[in-house]
């Protein structure tokens, strides 16, 4: 026991001085006195902004950066022939376009003072892109994506006898949800995978829309003529005034009531071609919860198929 002492000891203070061989007396450490209802002695915390690391959104063109709060923001400017600064946040970032004649620094302090909407924007575009990124398909056999609201396991069988083209949609049961069995190899490659499901989900999707603009075009009191599928990023459908309607293929992925509200939606501009107060009540008199399924479309976004 002494000599356990006598190592804590040395550790703590004593022993010899590395710069002489003659041994040093030891000193003991006094604990440190504190009055009983003294507050607790506690090591300044670090500055907060040596510990978190600024946000930075960076537009793929940009050609200047300003910092808003805490944020730096790299911007895409063009210079335009407008009389004032215009401003908006997309996918890729924050966009600028100004007149020639305004100055840089007049520039940035506009940003400056829509700093918070902008920061707002910017971070439900990083949000949103998180989400997506999260969405992503991995293609090949057991690969998952959403169909019609569930999830769809993606099943490569080359020797099942499919009665249809290119797959066949089938009950697992239990939590599993459904499969579908496609015609590939499983050491086929992902782009072969993913375009075999794309064949399958758009001959789906055609007779899905089909099926439910038959549905609502009697109840809006209109007549279709043609539908056919797009594959468009940023746009769920349109409707033209000879009675075509375009429909995303993309939202197989969605709940069947989003997809009726946006059948409804196209179908409704064969009535009223803007989206004037009589347009929305045109789409609530076959979709009341419209708003909120429109809602949850621009909430929701489909997985990458890139």
């Amino acid at each position: 026991m002494q000599r356990l002492v006598q190592l804590a000891l040395d550790f703590l203070g004593g022993g010899s001085s590395p710069d002489s061989g003659v041994p040093q007396p030891k000193r003991a450490i006094a604990p440190v006195q504190q009055a009983p209802d003294a507050p607790l002695l506690v090591a300044p915390a670090p500055p907060l902004g040596d510990l978190l690391t600024p946000a930075v959104f960076r537009h793929p063109a940009a050609s200047r950066e300003v910092l808003l709060g805490d944020a730096v923001v790299a911007y895409a400017l063009q210079r335009a022939r407008r009389r004032s600064i215009g401003f908006t946040v997309g996918p890729e970032g924050l966009s600028v376009r100004a007149p020639s004649w305004v100055t840089l620094a007049c520039v940035d302090a506009a940003l400056r003072d829509k700093a918070p909407w902008i920061l707002r924007k910017l971070g439900e575009q990083q949000a949103r892109r998180q989400q997506e990124e999260r969405a992503r398909i991995v293609w090949g056999d057991g690969a998952v994506l959403p169909y019609l609201g569930e999830p769809l396991t993606v099943v490569l069988d080359p020797t099942h006898g499919f009665a249809a083209r290119g797959g066949a949609l089938e009950e697992q049961g239990g939590a599993t949800g459904r499969a579908l069995r496609i015609a590939l190899a499983r050491s086929a490659a992902p782009a072969q995978v993913r375009d075999a499901v794309q064949a399958w989900l758009m001959r789906d999707a055609r007779r899905c829309f089909t099926e439910r603009l038959h549905h609502f075009a009697p109840l809006l009191d209109v007549r279709w003529t043609r539908l056919r599928l797009s594959s468009a990023n940023t746009r769920w459908g349109s409707a033209r005034a000879d009675g075509s309607i375009r429909l995303n293929w993309r939202l197989m992925h969605y709940r069947p009531a989003i997809i009726d509200y946006v059948v409804a939606h196209e179908l409704s501009h064969l009535r009223v071609m803007d989206h004037s107060p009589r347009f929305w009540d045109t789409v609530a008199t076959v979709v009341p919860d419209y708003a909120a399924l429109r809602r949850s479309l621009r909430e929701q976004p489909a997985p990458p198929w890139d």
